[in-house]
């Protein structure tokens, strides 16, 4: 059988998935990634330089970054365009105190983050990835800064509990979060024979000093031993973490004809990498903001799965404090912001419901979105979407142009309907949204999946927006 060609998009994604076990490592390659096209890092405690032609970013909590281009036409009052998404996924997260003992086995304590397909987080082969807060010394005073960490081998497991225990569980399997998902991290037993506290693998049986003795009262100190060594540290150097597991399953394309991306956090790291790479592409070639008057914007979102209430949340904030800055950095008429509101157009893109061979009742049967058809507009009249005719039409306008498919979905008037950032974001600030994704099965599970093709069709339809919306904006007329 000839080796069937993998789309380049595709590949990229998979990339990023796969350096992006977290929030805050999502974030940390698209910094890279930016970085690397000449995009300029700014500090929101800091004032702003800005310019046409100019290509910013900025952090919020090292899990939101918002990034920029000026078109080199730009005045204050014109209009941003922006794509907006989120990278933070349902995952299982280490309890400020972790240390479970019992039966014989050290485990470690978790809460539940977002609406988790959590039996399928049951026999998977885990690990932990966040962010350490450590503190150093620098020219003989104390400092504290913040790394990312993540053990690459796999360290924790969920078992399941074996069928001649529970000869019910065929007829259902319904998941204690508290008691059910305490991942194992070892046996007490061969921790006793193997404590790491000592430097040279030996323990007297006395702690360190004061600060490690704290921590082993919170966390086991086999996890803390590992998390300092990832994190170039001592034990005792670590002041506080935010971690959550991992599955040590890479990303990867596969299906028999190379059609499927088999991956975690697919929602919504897929629509993240697509927005982004977009606006890369569309602002980095020679003379690529010549003629644009607006400004081209990606905001990456955290905490979109627990509903955006914030500091760095879509609920937060930060958009409007972005789009503030930037015009007043170009005049001090504070009604020029309230015009370059109206005349901004954001894409709201998160993940959509794939119609699923083996649940097609689940569908609305003129609204069933299929893999390979392109980018889901979602509508819905009680305004869980934020979509409406005029900003549908802009997005759909622009996919006819470049022979792009699109697909529309309505949840079933029998069903609850999800929603996303983009009534946030539209009754926060005001601006005109659409709610789109790319079709997606298995949403929510530890391992997701959608279409090769559709991560083409995004990235390019992402694309044609940042380059062709000023344009198109102006033949419509609504308010006059």
């Amino acid at each position: 059988m000839a080796k069937l060609a993998v789309d380049s998009v595709a590949g990229e994604l998979v990339d990023f998935l796969n350096a992006s076990p977290t929030a805050f490592h999502a974030v940390a390659e698209a910094k890279l990634r930016l970085k690397e096209v000449g995009y300029e890092h700014l500090s929101e405690r800091d004032d702003w330089v800005l310019k046409p032609g100019g290509k910013y970013f900025f952090t919020r909590n090292h899990s939101t970054i918002i990034a920029f281009a000026i078109g080199k036409r730009y005045v204050a009052g014109n209009g941003f365009h922006i794509v907006g998404a989120h990278t933070d996924s349902p995952c299982l997260k280490i309890k400020p105190v972790s240390k479970v003992v019992k039966g014989g086995f050290l485990e470690v304590g978790v809460q539940t983050y977002g609406g988790g397909l959590w039996h399928t987080w049951f026999d998977r082969d885990l690990t932990v990835a966040g962010r350490v807060l450590i503190k150093q010394k620098k020219d003989g005073s104390d400092v504290y800064t913040h790394k990312l960490v993540r053990i690459e081998e796999p360290i924790m497991r969920i078992p399941t509990l074996a069928i001649h225990l529970d000869r019910t569980v065929s007829e259902g399997f319904k998941v204690n979060t508290q008691s059910h998902l305490v991942p194992v991290l070892a046996t007490s037993v061969k921790a006793e024979l193997q404590k790491l506290i000592g430097e040279n693998g030996t323990d007297d049986g006395k702690d360190s000093n004061e600060k490690t003795n704290l921590d082993s009262k919170k966390h086991h100190l086999l996890l803390l031993k590992l998390i300092a060594d990832q994190a170039g540290c001592e034990p005792d150097e670590i002041c506080d973490f935010e971690l959550q597991l991992c599955d040590t399953q890479p990303s990867i394309i596969g299906g028999v004809l190379k059609e499927f991306v088999f991956s975690g956090r697919l929602d919504n790291l897929c629509m993240s990498f697509c927005s982004l790479k977009a606006l890369i592409d569309a602002t980095s070639a020679e003379g690529s903001l010549d003629h644009e008057s607006g400004v081209r914007m990606v905001a990456l979102f955290d905490h979109e799965e627990v509903g955006s209430n914030s500091a760095q949340g879509a609920g937060s904030p930060a958009m409007f404090d972005a789009l503030s800055r930037i015009t007043k950095c170009f005049s001090s008429d504070s009604k020029l912001l309230e015009k370059a509101i109206q005349r901004s157009f954001i894409v709201s893109a998160d993940m959509a419901h794939a119609l699923h061979p083996n649940y097609m009742d689940k569908h609305e049967e003129n609204h069933q979105p299929k893999m390979h058809g392109g980018l889901v507009i979602k509508h819905n009249a009680n305004q869980r979407y934020a979509t409406n005719a005029i900003t549908s039409f802009i997005f759909r306008e622009i996919a006819d142009k470049h022979n792009l498919p699109v697909q529309d979905f309505v949840v079933r008037n029998d069903m609850p309907c999800g929603s996303t950032i983009g009534p946030i974001l539209a009754s926060g600030v005001g601006i005109r949204t659409v709610d789109v994704g790319a079709p997606q099965l298995s949403m929510h599970s530890i391992r997701e999946v959608c279409a090769v093709d559709d991560i083409s069709h995004s990235y390019e339809h992402f694309k044609a927006y940042f380059n062709e919306f000023t344009l198109l904006d102006a033949k419509i007329t609504v308010d006059y």
